[in-house]
């Protein structure tokens, strides 16, 4: 007997850890899809969430009332107990830092913005991003006493050099919890993927530079020397120009936002969106759809992934830009092979980084790992 209630104990507390685990990971969740994630039936799921709720390891949060539509009883939203930790997300780009801080329970609690000139140090950048932290405790009242992670993205595709050893130094330094350094844009990718129920999710961000990333089984892929995703780097035009990377003809070359500008004749993205419709910016705009259509369309065919989100600055000005690529992707796609990805253009805004990289501190947070369980008898 002792060894079966051992068993049952056992098993009962893996099921309290998934169903934490999911939770952390996705936020609020009604009980019937923390049960389709867990694969537990809706008996089981209902007993272990009730003894999380008696024990103060979860809370409700709200109800999905707002979202249903039928007449049906809303079902309650659960999530971990939003005090219980603190997630400090921060994008390090090429002209501003982006903070953003959430609970655990995944509510945005304070984000901000500093800029900076395009030419400004690192050592430069990490102060700002210090500063701004200390202005949104400040001006929000928020001390950061539960801070239970610490995500940083930067720029550049090699983040595992010297820049990542400094970052992550700087922050060990300021802040007594784990801290996690990656590409800003991979971050990106995540925060991304965390919008839909897709799994394998290829993003592409058109910027001052490209990026991106791969998500594969929900889960972030950095590569073995952490470049995975770079797409600003695969050749797009082997007649192309220089590219900052030394080869030539990368799509960065023709679709990051200085030589798109360049192609359409603008001096802003502002005067882009104001002008696509004229011949000149329309055909520019299409040939970078054109050029990342192709690199997309080359990438699905090895990874296959279910969907593909192109985002940037460079596509909020033109949005064409997405359905030109799309076009370009459906053209390549094998015979026989399905209707293939979906494509899209991306969600979220600016602080896709900081999001990205809070969620990615949710999928390592050890948070609430020792939380208060029945005490058992000894038999």
């Amino acid at each position: 007997m002792p060894v079966i209630v051992g068993v049952h104990a056992l098993v009962r507390r893996a099921h309290e850890e998934r169903v934490l685990a999911i939770l952390r990971e996705h936020g609020t969740l009604s009980r019937a899809q923390i049960a389709n994630r867990a694969g537990l039936s809706r008996t089981t799921l209902s007993e272990i969430t009730g003894d999380l709720l008696g024990r103060g390891a979860i809370v409700v949060v709200t109800t999905d009332a707002r979202h249903r539509a039928g007449s049906g009883r809303p079902a309650e939203l659960l999530a971990l107990d939003p005090r219980s930790g603190q997630f400090l997300g921060v994008d390090l780009g090429h002209t501003r830092v982006r903070v953003v801080v959430a609970d655990a329970a995944h509510e945005i609690i304070a984000s901000g913005l500093t800029p900076y000139p395009a030419k400004t140090s690192l050592p430069a950048r990490i102060r700002a991003a210090l500063a701004l932290v200390d202005r949104l405790g400040r001006e929000q009242g928020i001390g950061l006493t539960a801070l239970q992670g610490v995500g940083v993205g930067v720029t550049g595709p090699y983040p595992a050099g010297t820049a990542r050893g400094d970052v992550l130094a700087a922050f060990r330094e300021r802040f007594a919890a784990p801290v996690l350094v990656d590409n800003n844009t991979r971050f990106a990718a995540l925060a991304e993927a965390g919008t839909t129920d897709a799994r394998d999710v290829l993003y592409v961000r058109l910027a001052d530079g490209i990026g991106g990333g791969l998500v594969v089984g929900g889960r972030l892929v950095s590569g073995a020397g952490g470049v995975a995703g770079e797409f600003g780097h695969v050749r797009a035009d082997p007649d192309g120009a220089a590219c900052r990377c030394g080869k030539n003809g990368c799509l960065e070359t023709v679709a990051a936002v200085g030589p798109a500008l360049a192609a359409a004749g603008v001096r802003t993205l502002s005067e882009l969106t104001a002008r696509r419709d004229e011949p000149r910016v329309k055909a520019a705009t299409d040939r970078i759809g054109s050029a990342v259509g192709r690199v997309m369309a080359a990438a699905a065919l090895i990874l296959d992934p279910e969907l593909i989100v192109i985002g940037g600055p460079l596509v909020e000005a033109a949005p064409g830009i997405v359905g030109r690529a799309a076009e370009v992707i459906a053209a390549e796609r094998m015979i026989g092979a399905g209707s293939g990805p979906a494509i899209r253009a991306a969600r979220l805004g600016d602080d896709d980084g900081a999001r990205g990289a809070i969620a990615a501190i949710f999928r390592q947070s050890p948070l609430l790992a020792g939380y208060e369980t029945p005490q058992e008898t000894s038999t």
